[in-house]
C-alpha cells in the first residue's frame, strides 16, 4: 500500500528505485547515449489521450526538428542513412595538414619527383581514408519519449582511420535536441504523470585520434 511504501527506510527505498532514477540521458563523453533502463510496469506508460500529437507539437514548439526526430517509425529505421565511405562526398576544402604534405621526401632522406596528377590522387585517397564521417541511424526511444524516434550519430569504426594503422574515429562534438519525456511521480494509483522537456545529446562530428 501507499502507507507501507512511505514507511520504508529511505536507504532501502533508494536501492529499490535506483535502476529507474534516470529520467533523461546523462551527459557523457561516451556517445552515443547508453539506453535508459525503464520501469517495466505499463502503468507508467502514457495513455492514448496523453499522446495527442497536436498538443505535444505545441508543447515542444520550435524544438521539434524533423531532421533528427520522427513521430512514426521512419522507413529503413535500422539502416544507416550515410552513404558507403567510398561514395562519400567529402565536405569542404581539403585539410591544410594533408594539402601541404611533402611527398617528395623518402624515409632515407632522398628526394623523388612526383607528378601533380599522381600527387593530387594520392592526397585525395589519404583524405578519404583518414576522414571520419558521422554515421546516422534511427533509434526507437520507446513510448515514454516524444517524438519516439531519434536520428542518432556514431563514428565510422569499421577500420583504423590512420596510415599506418593505430588511430580510430572518435566523437569530438555533439549537439543537443530537446524531446519530451513522460515522467511519473508517486506510487501506484497515487502517482502524477506529465510530459517534461529533456535534452538528448547527438554526435555531430568525429575525428581520427588515438
Amino acid at each position: 500500500s501507499l502507507s507501507l511504501s512511505l514507511s520504508l527506510p529511505l536507504s532501502l527505498l533508494s536501492r529499490v528505485c535506483q535502476p529507474y532514477l534516470r529520467l533523461r540521458p546523462s551527459p557523457s563523453d561516451n556517445l552515443p547515449v547508453v539506453d535508459i533502463i525503464e520501469h517495466p510496469d505499463p502503468e507508467y506508460d502514457p495513455r492514448e489521450q496523453d499522446l495527442n500529437e497536436k498538443l505535444l507539437r505545441k508543447k515542444l514548439g520550435s524544438n521539434f526538428d524533423p531532421n533528427f526526430m520522427s513521430v512514426s517509425a521512419p522507413l529503413h529505421a535500422n539502416h544507416s542513412v550515410q552513404e558507403p565511405l567510398h561514395k562519400f562526398r567529402l565536405p569542404g576544402p581539403m585539410p591544410s595538414e594533408i594539402k601541404k604534405m611533402d611527398l617528395s621526401e623518402t624515409p632515407y632522406g632522398l628526394r623523388m619527383k612526383i607528378g601533380k596528377k599522381a600527387r593530387r590522387k594520392f592526397l585525395q585517397w589519404l583524405w578519404t581514408y583518414t576522414h571520419c564521417p558521422v554515421v546516422y541511424t534511427w533509434k526507437d526511444l520507446g513510448v515514454r519519449f516524444w517524438p519516439r524516434y531519434i536520428k542518432e550519430g556514431s563514428c565510422f569504426s569499421e577500420r583504423s582511420c590512420s596510415f599506418p594503422e593505430g588511430m580510430f574515429c572518435k566523437p569530438v562534438k555533439s549537439v543537443t535536441k530537446t524531446f519530451l519525456r513522460w515522467y511519473c511521480q508517486g506510487f501506484l494509483r497515487q502517482k502524477y504523470c506529465t510530459w517534461i522537456p529533456v535534452q538528448y545529446p547527438i554526435i555531430s562530428e568525429c575525428k581520427c585520434s588515438c
